[in-house]
């Protein structure tokens, strides 16, 4: 199957799918069929911001109609924050679209997680991941760490570089999600913080939710 990605929102998260398509279709001596096109970081931000599901429907679906002429045979969007119209996108997209959330959901309810920390945008905070996980309650961020992770999240996807400082950020709300909330796992509610944490160098278990995206993706392109 040829699979068409939704890039540039961040250009990390772009390069998170690349890399871990390839490596995952290598190891399975899979050919690997794929076409990129790019959509703009800031544009996705501003509509976020102001919920307009509408304007980054058309943006998406101008987007996917340039992979069905690639010959594309099914659409993914690489970024959570840009899930947040997914179902308006799925009811006009010209391909069928791997939907990010609903597969998470099935992954949480699966291994058995009650209690879950978020990081992200603001957005993917506040709505608990879109509302798509119904069987475990999704903790939030509270005090300043609410602002502070969207405000490091937000930066760092536009840059698709980490800093220390937004390091720092991360790893303290973290820390504090498990130490007060009493969490299982810290879902990274945003494809950009592989940058930061990954299941070889984090101490405390992950929902990552790209990675569960990318094994969808690789169970749909190889039957």
């Amino acid at each position: 199957m040829h699979i068409g990605l939704i890039g540039g929102i961040g250009p990390a998260a772009t390069d998170f799918y690349y890399r871990r398509l390839i490596s995952t279709f290598a190891s399975k001596k899979a050919a690997l069929e794929l076409t990129i096109v790019h959509a703009d970081t800031p544009t996705l931000l501003s509509n976020l911001a102001s919920n307009d599901a509408a304007a980054q429907v058309i943006i998406y679906t101008r987007l996917t109609n340039r992979l069905v002429a690639a010959g594309a045979e099914c659409v993914v969007v690489t970024s959570i924050a840009g899930h947040f119209c997914i179902e308006a996108f799925k009811a006009v997209s010209p391909l069928p679209v791997v939907d990010m959330i609903s597969e998470v959901g099935r992954a949480v309810e699966k291994r058995g997680l009650k209690r879950i920390g978020i990081l992200g945008t603001r957005t993917a905070m506040e709505t608990r991941f879109f509302g798509g996980v119904t069987s475990a309650e999704i903790i939030v961020p509270s005090g300043n760490d609410l602002d502070d992770v969207h405000d490091a999240y937000v930066t760092m996807a536009a840059s698709g570089v980490a800093t220390d400082a937004q390091r720092a950020v991360f790893t303290a709300a973290c820390q504090r999600l498990l130490k007060d909330s009493g969490v299982e796992a810290i879902m990274l509610g945003g494809t950009d913080l592989a940058l930061i944490f990954n299941d070889q160098t984090t101490d405390f278990p992950l929902v990552d939710c790209a990675g569960i995206h990318v094994e969808a993706i690789v169970r749909l392109a190889t039957g």
